[in-house]
């Protein structure tokens, strides 16, 4: 079956809009956990706007299932990791003015920085995915430099309008798994995804993790966050029983 990670940035986006204290990420892990997930991420950014070291320090201490950390590739970051030692780092693109990672990495052009950053991860024990745009060149590049597995970025899958647009960034992300596993890369999928559009990403053959968050806590304010995980983690499971189907 494929696993459900469960970004928790976004409780935090909402402790922060008034200062406080709650509602708290960390408990927000736990309770996710507790429904089922089996990984809880993070995006630790430059400006802290989500989750801050503290936060990063009590999930390092209370998760019991894998800490994902997601990161620029930028010093200060690298050290805070390096430090904590989460099971494992997702490299991604960061802008100060964007309101979410709004592409995949470059691989290519980072060769030799992102060469250095794995050996050092993988130093302390830790798994490095990048997050890159279903490209053969992007996976490749991400399997020279060292990296465990990629994280498919399905932002333009999630947003596509039309029939032939969805069907056209589905085949991109199938035939983007596929050829990562055959370069013995693991393969994730993020960004974008909800209970309307991750039923296909499911039916994937080579995917083995889905980093979700966003779909999630807006479903958590609804109706709590254990029943907004068990329902996503049904719904991944249900669809994960039908890879054999034609899309």
């Amino acid at each position: 079956m494929i696993r459900l990670n469960v970004n928790i940035d976004h409780i935090a986006t909402i402790r922060n809009a008034r200062g406080g204290n709650e509602p708290d990420p960390v408990v927000a892990a736990s309770l996710a956990e507790l429904a089922g997930a089996s990984g809880i991420v993070c995006h630790l950014r430059e400006d802290r706007r989500h989750i801050n070291d503290r936060d990063l320090r009590l999930l390092r201490e209370v998760v019991q299932t894998k800490l994902d950390l997601e990161m620029a590739a930028n010093e200060e970051i690298i050290q805070i990791a390096l430090q904590t030692r989460p099971e494992l780092v997702t490299i991604v693109p960061e802008k100060r003015q964007e309101l979410t990672t709004e592409g995949g990495l470059d691989v290519v052009s980072q060769r030799e920085k992102l060469m250095s950053l794995c050996e050092r991860m993988h130093e302390r024990g830790i798994e490095v995915s990048l997050f890159v745009e279903p490209e053969e060149k992007q996976i490749t590049a991400a399997k020279e430099v060292g990296a465990d597995m990629v994280e498919l970025h399905t932002g333009t899958y999630a947003n596509a309008k039309t029939p032939e647009r969805f069907k056209f960034e589905l085949n991109r992300i199938i035939n983007a798994a596929a050829f990562a596993g055959n370069l013995e890369l693991k393969v994730a999928a993020g960004h974008g995804l909800n209970y309307y559009n991750t039923k296909h990403i499911c039916y994937i053959y080579e995917i083995e993790e889905l980093s979700i968050g966003h779909s999630i806590i807006s479903r958590a304010a609804l109706v709590g966050i254990e029943r907004a995980v068990k329902e996503m983690i049904e719904l991944i499971n249900n669809s994960t029983l039908h890879r054999n189907i034609d899309i």
